[in-house]
């Protein structure tokens, strides 16, 4: 990609991506308030499988009766998902959540390792959240906590059945798909949390979050790949539990401790080992699979 003369760097377009993903989800802090989390990730969805359907036609035409469960499977696994990370951000602190969720794709990326050794990262991100969540003092919350969790689970599900998905319908394709399943799977909940308080302004915040997550961030990453390793974007990828905490810290007003620092440098640590890779010499001849995060988290 280039802007004039001058070529953007692909890791700059991976750190635009990051930053989008988590500017959204700061920002949807405010809609959860009014709507709800289930109502917000209705919207929110709802207004994103618009965009992508009307970016790239849905090939129902070529869907085969063995690509209906991961079709399903994603865009269920997305819709649920998303309630979850958003009803955990009503809870406790933004990059809190972030780094419980991300030990989903670590503990994916460190089990396809076929190294036991790989399996140490994981742990040590287990001790950074430990000091994130500080389990020990009145203020844990266990139900964000558990919610954190239950949207890693779902991340660790999105990567593999999204690369199932991939395997037939490229990108954007692949998203009118299943983006739109996601919309009618967070409508059960969403539709009789929102119902009441839909507004003007609820719907135009919620078409702007939705341009933020995922439509920008997804754009940005496909240009990023062109020009990076899937391991090196992986790597990179593992800044996003810092990039929460700054967002957080920024949008939200959310300070962390000191031992909550340490906490985030241990997730950020152990991302970052769980993959390693340089720059990408023939673009067309590598996959764009990504074990930490192939497209954007379905947050």
């Amino acid at each position: 990609m280039s802007l004039g003369s001058t070529r953007v760097p692909p890791w700059l377009l991976a750190v635009a991506a990051m930053s989008t993903v988590q500017l959204g989800s700061a920002l949807s802090v405010g809609l959860i308030k009014s709507d709800g989390p289930a109502g917000t990730a209705w919207l929110r969805l709802s207004i994103g499988a618009l965009i992508f359907l009307a970016v790239a036609r849905p090939p129902l035409r070529s869907i085969r009766r063995r690509d209906v469960p991961a079709l399903l499977g994603l865009g269920v696994t997305t819709g649920l998902q998303t309630i979850a990370f958003l009803a955990a951000i009503d809870r406790i602190p933004l990059g809190t959540c972030v780094a419980i969720e991300f030990l989903g794709p670590l503990t994916v990326a460190a089990v396809r390792s076929h190294s036991t050794r790989a399996l140490v990262w994981p742990a040590l991100a287990l001790a950074g959240v430990v000091l994130l969540t500080e389990p020990w003092h009145g203020s844990f919350n266990p139900a964000g906590v558990g919610l954190a969790a239950l949207s890693g689970v779902g991340w660790a599900s999105y990567i593999l059945l999204t690369q199932q998905v991939g395997d037939r319908f490229d990108g954007i394709t692949g998203l009118s798909l299943t983006v739109p399943i996601a919309a009618l799977t967070a409508a059960t909940m969403g539709v009789p949390q929102a119902l009441g308080h839909l507004s003007f302004g609820a719907i135009a915040a919620a078409a702007g979050l939705a341009l933020l997550l995922p439509v920008l961030p997804y754009a940005l990453e496909m240009l990023a790949l062109r020009g990076m390793k899937p391991a090196a974007f992986g790597t990179l990828m593992a800044l996003e539990p810092a990039f929460g905490v700054l967002l957080g810290l920024f949008v939200l007003h959310q300070t962390p401790a000191p031992a909550q620092i340490l906490g985030i440098t241990l997730v950020v640590i152990a991302g970052a080992a769980a993959q390693r890779g340089g720059q990408r010499q023939h673009p067309a001849a590598e996959s764009a699979d990504v074990d930490l995060k192939p497209c954007p988290a379905p947050q």
